[in-house]
C-alpha cells in the first residue's frame, strides 16, 4: 500500500486525482488551505484510506504532520493562472517557488521516495516556427504565473541527487473538463457555458496554439506515474496530453459548433496573452505508455449538458473561477 500526499487536493486537478487514488487502492494525505472551498471533497471526506490536513502549502509545522508516513508527494498546491499571481506576485514567489523548495526539501529529510510536480506546458511561451515543441526545447516563459513554475522545475532537478527523493516533472496542457472543483475560467470551458448560454461567444488571438487534455487524463497521467518504475521515471520531464490535440481557438470554435451548431461567434483583437505554442506528446506515450483517453470534443459534450440542463447553479459566478482575490488565511 503505497501513502501519497496530494498537496492543493481540493483543486481543480488535485480533487480529481484524490478520488482516482482512493479508489485505486492508495492511502491519500490531502492538504489543502481550501481558499476556494471544501466542497469538492465532501464525498472522501469518510473514506478510510484518507487523511485532511487543512493548511497552507507555506505552514511548516502543518506540512511535517502531512508528510507523516507518505511515501510519494504529488505536488498541485500554487497560485495558479496569469490573473492572480499577476495581482499577488510576492504571494506567487512564496507559495510557487520558495514553499515549494521547503516541501521538497522536507521530502528529502523524511525518506519520502517520489515526487511529482504539476508544472505546465505555459513554459513554452511562444514557439518560434511551426516546429513542435517537446521536452528538450528551450522553455520561454512570458508570464509570473510560468517563470515561478519554470524556477522550480530546474530548482527540482538541479537540486535532487542520486538516492534523494526522486523527482519528476509533469508539463500539463491546457485542462478542461467535469471536476467536483468546477472551473469555468479555462478556455474549453468558458467558450463551452457561454455558447450553452446563448450567449456571443467574444475570441480574441483566434489563430494562437494550445494543447488540451481533459482533468480525469491529466489524472490519470500522474497514476501512470506513480504506478512506473522509479528508474523510469527519476528525474525525468514530461509532457501531458495528446499531440493530436493541439488546437487553435479558431479549430476550437469549429469543433464546438457540432455541438452548439446556432453558437454565436464574435473576433475581438486584443493585445494580450501571446502564448502560442504547438507540443509533442510522445515521450510520455513511448516510455509509459500513457495515452489520453478523452478529446475536447467530450469535454465539449459533457460541459453543454452540465450547463444547459441547469446541473449547476450561478456559473458565472467566482467560486468556479481563480479569483485574483486571496482571501484564505496562510
Amino acid at each position: 500500500m503505497t501513502t501519497v500526499l496530494v498537496t492543493g487536493a481540493a483543486g481543480y486537478i488535485g480533487s480529481v486525482l484524490t478520488r482516482r487514488l482512493l479508489t485505486s487502492g492508495f492511502e491519500v494525505v490531502g492538504l489543502d488551505n481550501l481558499r476556494y472551498g471544501g466542497e469538492a471533497l465532501l464525498g472522501v471526506l469518510g473514506e478510510p484510506g484518507f487523511r485532511f490536513i487543512t493548511c497552507d502549502v507555506r505552514n511548516e509545522t502543518a506540512v511535517d504532520q502531512a508528510l507523516e508516513g507518505v511515501d510519494a508527494v504529488v505536488h498541485f498546491a500554487a497560485l495558479v493562472g496569469d490573473p492572480v499571481c499577476g495581482r499577488h506576485p510576492s504571494d506567487a514567489v512564496a507559495v510557487n517557488v520558495e514553499a515549494s523548495k521547503a516541501l521538497y526539501a522536507r521530502c528529502n529529510n523524511r525518506g519520502v521516495e517520489r515526487f511529482i510536480f504539476a508544472s505546465t506546458c505555459s513554459n513554452y511561451g511562444k514557439m518560434e516556427g511551426e516546429e513542435l515543441v517537446d521536452e528538450t526545447s528551450e522553455l520561454r516563459p512570458i508570464s509570473l504565473y510560468a517563470e515561478t513554475k519554470v524556477a522550480f522545475e530546474r530548482h527540482l532537478l538541479e537540486e535532487s541527487t542520486p538516492g534523494s527523493c526522486s523527482p519528476t516533472v509533469l508539463r500539463f496542457a491546457t485542462a478542461y473538463g467535469l471536476s467536483p472543483r468546477m472551473r469555468f475560467d479555462l478556455t474549453v470551458n468558458e467558450f463551452t457555458r457561454e455558447l450553452s448560454l446563448g450567449r456571443t461567444l467574444a475570441v480574441y488571438g483566434p489563430r494562437f496554439w494550445r494543447p488540451y487534455c481533459h482533468v480525469r487524463d491529466l489524472a490519470a497521467a500522474v497514476h501512470a506515474v506513480l504506478d512506473a518504475d522509479e528508474g523510469t521515471t527519476a528525474h525525468a520531464v514530461f509532457n501531458v496530453g495528446l499531440t493530436a490535440e493541439n488546437y487553435t481557438k479558431q479549430m476550437l470554435v469549429d469543433l464546438m459548433r457540432r455541438t452548439i451548431p446556432d453558437a454565436t461567434i464574435e473576433y475581438v483583437h486584443r493585445d494580450e496573452d501571446p502564448r502560442d505554442y504547438r507540443v509533442s506528446f510522445a515521450k510520455i506515450g513511448e516510455v509509459l505508455g500513457f495515452q489520453p483517453q478523452l478529446t475536447v470534443l467530450d469535454g465539449v459534450v459533457e460541459i453543454h449538458r452540465v450547463v444547459s440542463e441547469g446541473f449547476l447553479t450561478d456559473v458565472d459566478g467566482p467560486r468556479y473561477t481563480n479569483t485574483p482575490d486571496l482571501t484564505a488565511p496562510a
